[in-house]
């Protein structure tokens, strides 16, 4: 696994190793990555640069890091696995990124109230088919975690049910991964 573009392009991330089977860590894969940050840059108007972007379900931390490493200003990653958070740190610290990020060591679907700026940019990857992302999203938009009009990137296996407020602008499949592109709509 490594960085595609950008700043920290072609850079290793920690490897998995045999992971831990309770973890549930499956990363987005390179060229999954590569096509929806081409994607993003595409059809969203660079909604990348200078972004504060929220990484829900980090896992490994590659999505948050790819887009700082295509220009986003910071990024906070969520995350409550040890083996993950693990990963994470070690990330972050393969890219010198630790003034640029923040990791909380929480559960995604427990945020609670957000004390820092409101992500433009959400990468939302739950553990695939269990209802956890539509949690999630919900609880980040009570806790004042989103922007206005904030573009919400959901990776996962089945259908979605996005929340009321969140527009579904369209879903690419990658094999069994669908990735939607969601928006924050004002009420």
């Amino acid at each position: 696994m490594r960085i595609i573009a950008g700043d920290f392009r072609g850079r290793r991330l920690a490897s998995l190793g045999k992971g831990d089977s309770a973890a549930q860590l499956r990363p987005t894969a390179d060229r999954v990555r590569e096509s929806l940050f081409s994607a993003l840059q595409a059809g969203y108007n660079d909604p990348v640069t200078g972004a504060t972007v929220l990484d829900l379900f980090a896992g490994t931390g590659a999505l948050g890091l790819e887009a700082l490493s295509r220009g986003a200003s910071q990024v906070t990653f969520v995350e409550s696995g040890r083996v993950a958070q693990g990963l994470i740190a070690q990330n972050i610290a393969l890219c010198r990124a630790e003034d640029r990020t923040r990791l909380l060591r929480r559960d995604a679907r427990r945020l609670g109230r957000n004390d820092g700026p409101k992500a433009d940019l959400v990468f939302l990857d739950p553990p695939y088919g269990k209802g956890l992302g539509e949690v999630a999203l919900t609880n980040a938009m009570a806790g004042e975690w989103l922007a206005p009009g904030a573009l919400i990137v959901w990776e996962e296996g089945a259908t979605i049910a996005p929340p009321e407020g969140v527009r579904l602008d369209h879903t690419r499949q990658y094999g069994d991964t669908a990735i939607s592109i969601l928006r924050l709509v004002a009420p």
